[in-house]
């Protein structure tokens, strides 16, 4: 398959000097789906983690007012993302991300954990269901944005090498995964909101179509069961067979935008400054 034009040009850029234009290119032109479920993903990961479960379900806003929740976080993220964090709404964004998270008591840890997410989760998932596998240049610029994402955000000992990081995060999975009731009801709730998006007679496909991308540690730290093989391995055939499928249609000449689709929460648009829990 010859290289797109966005390919082509990411592989001009030097990931350390032109991520935002890299992450950009990737989030906006070849994986605005894929980006998008896998952060989905990310998010959901780290609920398997005690500390960071039992403050978000702390809050209520998992149980009061999902589907806010869920859009608010997308698209403070999608802010960034598309525009770059040295953008005016980047900026805005993340500034507005730092105003809202500064109010709870977070461990550093727990602050890092969640940034490695962001990006390896997006990089695993590219490697087992995208239409093209990611070039080292695009992993490399995912790694040094959410860095200086976390930089920003006050967040200190960020590792400084690639896989230096994705090693720090596996053994901090490896020991804080472990199931607790506040896991169970933040996970739960995330994925009935899920289900709410279809009609009803596909959920209980779609909440085992939920299961079989979880892996195991992150099941049972959610209480969740195995789903069955057969659903597993079809889950995964039909993804690839997305992923064949997109990387035979022609190339998206414009960028897709996140922020620009028409949400429940947000018909009207919405500001930057109200996204997030109220009275934040």
């Amino acid at each position: 398959m010859p290289a797109s034009k966005v390919l082509s040009e990411i592989l001009r850029l030097d990931p350390k000097e032109n991520h935002q234009r890299i992450v950009h290119l990737s989030f906006c032109y070849d994986f605005p789906h894929d980006m998008n479920r896998a952060l989905e993903f990310a998010l959901f990961r780290t609920f398997a983690v005690p500390s960071v479960s039992a403050l978000l379900d702390s809050t209520g806003e998992f149980h009061c007012r999902p589907q806010k929740r869920y859009d608010d976080t997308g698209l403070l993220l999608a802010e960034m993302l598309e525009r770059g964090y040295d953008s005016e709404r980047g900026a805005r964004a993340l500034k507005r991300m730092n105003k809202i998270h500064h109010r709870f008591d977070i461990t550093n840890d727990d602050y890092l954990y969640v940034l490695s997410t962001f990006i390896y989760e997006p990089i695993r998932w590219n490697e087992k269901y995208g239409w093209r596998l990611m070039v080292e240049s695009e992993k490399l610029a995912m790694f040094y944005f959410w860095c200086e994402v976390g930089r920003r955000m006050g967040i200190g000992l960020i590792p400084e090498g690639y896989q230096e990081f994705e090693e720090w995060s596996l053994q901090y999975e490896d020991k804080h995964f472990c199931f607790t009731e506040s896991n169970k009801r933040v996970a739960v709730a995330t994925r009935n909101l899920f289900l709410s998006w279809y009609p009803k007679l596909l959920h209980p496909l779609i909440k085992q179509a939920i299961y079989s991308l979880l892996d195991e540690p992150v099941l049972k730290a959610f209480g969740f069961p195995k789903s069955n093989s057969l659903l597993r391995k079809l889950v995964l055939s039909t993804l690839k067979t997305r992923a064949w499928v997109t990387g035979h249609l022609p190339r998206r000449k414009h960028p897709f935008h996140y922020t620009s689709l028409k949400r429940g929460t947000y018909l009207n648009g919405y500001r930057i400054e109200e996204l997030g829990p109220p009275g934040t």
